[in-house]
């Protein structure tokens, strides 16, 4: 089982699910959110159980964020027209057993910084 929660402790999650996709995402809109990369993982929806309200910001047309409005963690992602969520991979309490799959956005960048993985990465 993977468990995670915000910083204040408001907004639990948790799934028993195997988490698909790892990757971390190097787009403008994350690095804004969160102050640098986004690693994230999803699972359908209805694998994920959450609890506490969660404040649902749609950044644009193709995604949602959801994030907690006591203590401003940045925990999911959803695409309007995806079964999936992602939930970021730094909320999780426990060892996730999941293995980096890839780099994405990274035409976006900081440019304080390298990918030094072999890790595959997508533009």
């Amino acid at each position: 089982m993977i468990q995670g929660h915000c910083l204040c402790g408001n907004i639990h999650f948790e799934t028993e699910a195997t988490p698909q996709g790892a990757s971390m995402c190097h787009c403008g809109q994350c690095r804004r959110q969160s102050g640098g990369i986004w690693s994230s993982a999803h699972v359908k929806d209805t694998e994920l159980t959450i609890t506490g309200e969660v404040t649902w910001f749609a950044a644009s047309p193709k995604a949602k964020r959801g994030f907690c409005a006591q203590c401003g963690s940045f925990l999911f992602w959803k695409a309007p027209d995806e079964d999936t969520i992602s939930f970021a991979l730094g909320a999780v309490s426990n060892p996730t057993g999941v293995t980096l799959q890839k780099h994405i956005f990274v035409a976006d960048k900081g440019d304080y910084y390298q990918i030094a993985d072999d890790v595959p990465q997508k533009a």
